[in-house]
């Protein structure tokens, strides 16, 4: 598949892939959590299918919230600016919060919602990740569900985006950026 105006994208991760592994994330988070409601937290705007998708694979009540944050901007590296873009709607104070993030490569992102979320006094704080670059990661991070590990290349599509494009790539592909 190709887009003239940005590039050429090459599938990594495909559809089928991507569907059976949300399975298994939802069916680990349902045992976890098990006999008690879930707040999932996910960080816009690149987490939105993903969180969608692994809302209908947990078997249990859960309420979504939104947290809008910016580190990219239209850049292929995070600056290392966290910039709140939206916040969410409704306290979380004694809830068990489960963050839904896209990828995690520096961790500078995630330390920081994960400190921000934890001050607003919610019960738990624990993390589920669709992707994870370690070969980038400047700051230590646990993520207690994962969906893949993926090497240091730009991936756009199942909502990852470049410059707010690719989003709607049914797949997880790596954007030729000539960055």
């Amino acid at each position: 598949m190709t887009f003239p105006e940005s590039g050429e994208v090459r599938t990594l991760i495909s559809r089928e892939q991507i569907a059976a592994r949300v399975t298994e994330l939802g069916q680990r988070i349902s045992e976890e959590y098990a006999g008690r409601s879930l707040v999932l937290v996910s960080i816009l705007k690149g987490s939105f299918v993903f969180v969608a998708d692994l809302a209908r694979a947990i078997d249990l009540p859960v309420r979504v919230e939104f947290l809008g944050v910016r580190s990219y901007g239209a850049n292929t590296k995070s600056s290392g600016v966290v910039e709140i873009t939206q916040d969410l709607t409704r306290p979380i104070e004694g809830d068990d919060v489960l963050v839904v993030e896209d990828i995690v490569d520096t961790g500078l992102t995630l330390t920081y919602i994960q400190g921000l979320l934890s001050g607003r006094k919610a019960a738990s704080v624990k993390v589920c990740a669709l992707l994870h670059k370690p070969s980038r990661s400047r700051v230590p991070v646990t993520i207690d569900y994962l969906g893949f590990t993926v090497e240091d290349v730009f991936i756009v599509g199942y909502g990852l985006d470049y410059a707010e494009r690719y989003r709607n790539l049914p797949m997880l592909a790596e954007l030729a950026t000539g960055d």
